[in-house]
């Protein structure tokens, strides 16, 4: 059970690049479906290992929530506006090679100094290690996402890669609480995100464009 969990834990580092450097909005949103549904498969394993059966509803919300409502929603909008990204701040080489860098330097700080980051013994070692370095790999991904990016759309996707860092990392620090399973729960953010696409939706409509730069023409 602890392997299947690593090995997960490796794809969704890789979902986590690839949501944030896919020019492609489509197959972005793609790659965050998949990201989601294994974060509710991570949240099941958990729950079966650790016999803990308030894990297994959260794995049901984020499957529900982040697994279908957010990716439908994400592809609604994006019919409505176009399926190529409005050019990052950075070259798509220096974007890649950065990003990677950004990844790697993260996972291997957090897996290296994870014994000093966690408060109880039990949490230390594997799978709670690679857990919480890819969850953090995540959450400084969609923060990477947020400096970078002038999309609009690709910074709704990069608040996504945040918000499932954050589960994923509460899983890692506290997962056999009963009580962490009802704030995952509650903190779900598919209102946030349809809020977030609706003045997506409106800029498009008032400026042609979803390039955050542009945004002074909604002025007056």
């Amino acid at each position: 059970m602890s392997n299947a969990i690593m090995y997960i834990s490796l794809l969704l580092l890789a979902t986590s690049f690839l949501a944030v450097e896919w020019r492609i909005l489509s197959a972005a949103v793609h790659t965050y479906q998949v990201q989601s549904v294994l974060i509710a498969l991570v949240f099941a394993l958990y729950a079966h290992s650790l016999r803990n059966e308030a894990l297994y509803f959260w794995a049901a919300t984020v499957l529900i929530s982040k697994g279908v409502l957010i990716p439908w929603l994400l592809r609604r909008y994006l019919l409505k506006i176009y399926a190529k990204e409005t050019p990052p701040l950075l070259s798509a080489v220096h974007s890649h090679i950065i990003g990677l860098l950004i990844v790697l330097f993260t996972f291997h700080w957090v897996f290296a100094h994870h014994d000093q980051l966690v408060i109880l013994p039990s949490l230390t070692g594997e799978p709670f290690r690679m857990n919480l370095a890819v969850a953090t790999s995540i959450l400084i991904m969609g923060l990477y996402a947020l400096v970078t990016r002038t999309d609009a759309f690709k910074i709704v996707i990069g608040l996504c890669l945040v918000e499932n860092g954050v589960h994923l990392s509460l899983v890692s620090l506290a997962p056999s609480i009963p009580e962490t399973a009802l704030i995952g729960v509650v903190t779900d953010v598919v209102i946030s995100v349809w809020m977030l696409l609706y003045i997506v939706a409106g800029v498009y409509r008032s400026t042609g464009s979803i390039d955050t730069l542009k945004l002074s023409q909604l002025r007056g």
